[in-house]
């Protein structure tokens, strides 16, 4: 792993994320030159992450105590791979998902993106993917030049994949309903964690994504309702 040098990352607010794991800023920025350096790794995945993190959400929290149980998970499953492989760093391979639910405005994208960055600074490597459901289907419907298949690798393969507003297409089409399947199925076959969010009641889970994906939701994921009002309506 590439050794970098720690950086001042002014307006990303670290300090609560490396406070829930009991670590300070030192231990980030301390000059170790040890490329396989837990520190040394949480800036690389840091810097990874943070490049796909949506700058509303470049300082975002996790509050959730099921997020932090998620993350406690992956790290414990890395670093026994990392044992048993003999590995110099603990990497992210497998693992459970998560699926969160409420109504728009709730909070779950700040939620996910903390996540995201809180795992990130652990010392563990994740490669993550991010998306959301309608940029999903557009990045890969057929178009001139650009092989669709490929792109659909990318995020079917993806070690930790975030999918944002899952089931928001009120009337699903046959591409969309085959999109979501091959996709679904994929990760639920080999455990690869998926982060979730969607606005859809989980009554109507079935409607929008069809039987065969809420099936392989209800067994990958734990589902996590957030309860509240539009904060984005409140704030304004």
């Amino acid at each position: 792993m590439q050794y970098i040098p720690p950086s001042n990352l002014r307006g990303h607010d670290l300090a609560p994320l490396l406070t829930n794991r009991g670590l300070d800023l030192a231990w980030f920025t301390e000059h170790d030159f040890d490329p396989h350096s837990t520190a040394n790794v949480a800036r690389n995945t840091y810097l990874e992450a943070m490049a796909k993190v949506p700058f509303h959400y470049r300082s975002a929290v996790a509050t959730l105590p099921q997020l932090h149980t998620w993350i406690e998970s992956l790290i414990a499953t890395a670093k026994e791979t990392q044992a048993e492989r003999g590995a110099p760093i603990a990497s992210i391979t497998h693992g459970p998902s998560l699926l969160l639910l409420g109504v728009t405005g709730v909070g779950k994208t700040h939620e996910a993106y903390g996540a995201m960055r809180e795992l990130a600074v652990t010392g563990v490597y994740g490669q993550w993917q991010v998306t959301t459901a309608a940029d999903l289907y557009a990045a890969l419907r057929p178009r001139h030049g650009i092989d669709s298949e490929a792109e659909f690798r990318k995020y079917r393969n993806a070690r930790l994949l975030l999918i944002d507003d899952l089931g928001a297409e009120r009337k699903p089409t046959e591409f969309t309903e085959e999109i979501n399947f091959r996709l679904i199925n994929h990760r639920y076959q080999n455990h690869l964690p998926t982060l979730m969010t969607s606005n859809v009641e989980p009554k109507q889970l079935a409607e929008r994504l069809g039987d065969r994906v809420t099936s392989r939701l209800a067994e990958m994921c734990e589902r996590i309702a957030i309860k509240g009002n539009d904060r984005r309506r409140k704030a304004a």
